[in-house]
């Protein structure tokens, strides 16, 4: 796999770039913004496979890491990892809502970055494009769900509230979904994780608690999605 490492510290990217092309990875390294955004152009594979994987970290010299993220999601639908020092949950939700796929605080640990790489890899697979128009939720049917005021379209993988539309990242989207179509129904945390991240792998459980978070304040509905200590998440249904 191709893997664009955005890092502005040149020992860092050095040291990390070893033990990723141990583990077969083919990096590319951008020490800054325009670098990075220059690499997944079209014109900057060169006639090579595109990146399956972008690790962008945030403090870059020439422009917040944030504005890259943002920058590289317009351009492609290609995993972006996070990596920061930056540990509370808003910057956290910042990062999803702009279309990072997971987040990674530093310090880290090699192993766990090497199982997120992977894990968002796999995730992927197969549902590259326009996710506004394809791929589909956790389990795809023709008819909208109704939710008081919250419409979710699985086909289209469409979200609104009150008829006004609301953007989702694609994990946001499954999350959502999954919950949606069983109402009341208390999804155990192992099981929202295999079923929307496709893995067993424990650490994902803090990007879980992220993304019930974002989806919250997105939605503007905190008590939508009921946390329930101990076990998992349901959604509680509005009353019509």
């Amino acid at each position: 796999m191709r893997l664009l490492l955005v890092e502005d510290d040149d020992h860092v990217a050095a040291a990390l770039s070893a033990i990723l092309k141990k583990h077969g990875f083919d990096v590319t390294h951008a020490r800054n913004g325009e670098e990075a955004l220059q690499a997944v152009l079209p014109a900057g594979h060169l006639g090579r496979a595109p990146f399956g994987v972008v690790l962008l970290d945030l403090g870059l010299p020439d422009q917040d890491g944030y504005q890259v993220c943002g920058r590289i999601r317009k351009l492609t639908t290609t995993p972006v990892i996070m990596v920061t020092a930056r540990a509370d949950v808003r910057s956290r939700i910042h990062g999803l809502n702009l279309g990072a796929d997971d987040y990674v605080v530093k310090p880290y640990d090699t192993g766990e970055l090497l199982a997120r790489i992977h894990a968002v890899s796999r995730r992927s697979a197969g549902t590259e494009g326009d996710e506004a128009t394809t791929g589909t939720g956790p389990v795809p049917v023709a008819a909208p769900l109704l939710l008081g005021p919250v419409v979710i379209e699985l086909p289209t993988r469409r979200v609104s509230v009150d008829g006004t539309p609301v953007q989702l990242t694609r994990k946001e989207f499954d999350l959502l979904a999954l919950l949606a179509q069983r109402p009341g129904v208390v999804f155990r945390r192992e099981q929202i994780i295999s079923e929307v991240w496709r893995t067993s792998w424990e650490g994902t459980g803090r990007t879980l608690e992220v993304h019930v978070a974002s989806l919250r304040a997105k939605l503007r509905m905190p008590a939508l999605i009921e946390t329930v200590r101990g076990v998992g998440y349901r959604l509680v249904a509005p009353a019509a």
